[in-house]
């Protein structure tokens, strides 16, 4: 079984960092977790503190703005914490990505859960730098949280929505495209399906098939290939489905997403390397971005 035993949520008092931190505050709840919500006082953020520093007042200066963001910290937790977990506050100095990066590591988090979107903004094309520094570094799982385009989160907020109840899953989808060394991903699908008491669909999608008149037997064999994926001890124990499907594999997994209801997607991501980018930019990113829920990205 996953264990899961301490949980760090980067907050940036944004919107989709109030979405992120109530799922953060779910899992600590599931698994008795610690949760860590720590916020990044990025003085790049203030234009004015070259200045500042060339006056002599740079420490004071950095004080009053740790001081500042802790206090602010201290509200939003007091705002958004429902239920017994107290979380660990902690206020960092430097670039985002970096000390996240850093205290996870120095804590040995499990899991990383962050907002896609933050203060930076976004685009059409690629998820914000932080996220995806910080995604495709860690050593440890990310829970991306995102509100999908259609639905308007400012609107759940003013009408007092402040998920105070749990997250529970009960569908979870596990996307693979077969390459080696996916198990580790594979084996988060079946643990968290087995603890929330899910139901786990296993998807592949075929990109190119030669012919029309070897679709079935393409996918006959995609779905041979998805039920050797399953341990003996899966068979068992985890309500599973297989699936293949036909076309871009992002857009695939977004709408099979739609369509089944899912509530987390689950993927393995290859990457570090400058080798593995226009994979994990194709595919993992787009859903992430532009997917109906939460995704998990677990290093591969």
């Amino acid at each position: 079984m996953l264990e899961i035993k301490i949980i760090l949520c980067p907050v940036d008092f944004s919107e989709f960092s109030i979405r992120a931190y109530h799922h953060a505050l779910s899992l600590a709840e599931h698994y008795r977790a610690k949760l860590v919500a720590q916020h990044i006082v990025e003085l790049s953020r203030y234009p004015y503190a070259d200045y500042v520093a060339s006056t002599g007042d740079y420490a004071e200066f950095c004080r009053v703005l740790r001081d500042g963001d802790k206090q602010q910290l201290q509200q939003f937790v007091r705002q958004h914490t429902h239920g017994e977990i107290r979380p660990e506050l902690v206020v960092t100095q430097g670039t985002a990505p970096d000390c996240i990066l850093s205290f996870a590591q120095a804590q040995k988090a499990d899991l990383i859960v962050m907002g896609t979107h933050g203060r930076r903004g976004y685009d059409r094309l690629v998820l914000g730098s932080v996220t995806n520094r910080v995604m495709r570094r860690t050593p440890c799982p990310v829970l991306a949280v995102c509100r999908p385009p259609h639905e308007s989160m400012s609107a759940d907020i003013a009408a007092g929505e402040e998920c105070n109840h749990a997250h529970h899953l009960n569908r979870i989808l596990f996307c693979t495209d077969f390459s080696e060394n996916s198990e580790q991903a594979l084996n988060y699908a079946i643990s968290a399906t087995t603890e929330y008491d899910a139901e786990l669909t296993l998807l592949h999608v075929l990109e190119d098939v030669p012919s029309p008149a070897k679709t079935e037997g393409a996918i006959a064999t995609a779905t041979r290939q998805l039920d050797k994926l399953i341990p003996p001890e899966g068979r068992k124990t985890v309500k599973i489905r297989m699936a293949v499907r036909i076309g871009k594999p992002y857009q695939q997994i977004i709408q099979f997403a739609l369509e089944t209801q899912v509530d987390l997607v689950i993927m393995g991501v290859r990457g570090r390397g400058a080798l593995d980018l226009a994979v994990f930019g194709s595919t993992t990113y787009r859903v992430l971005q532009l997917g109906p829920c939460p995704v998990l990205a677990v290093h591969i």
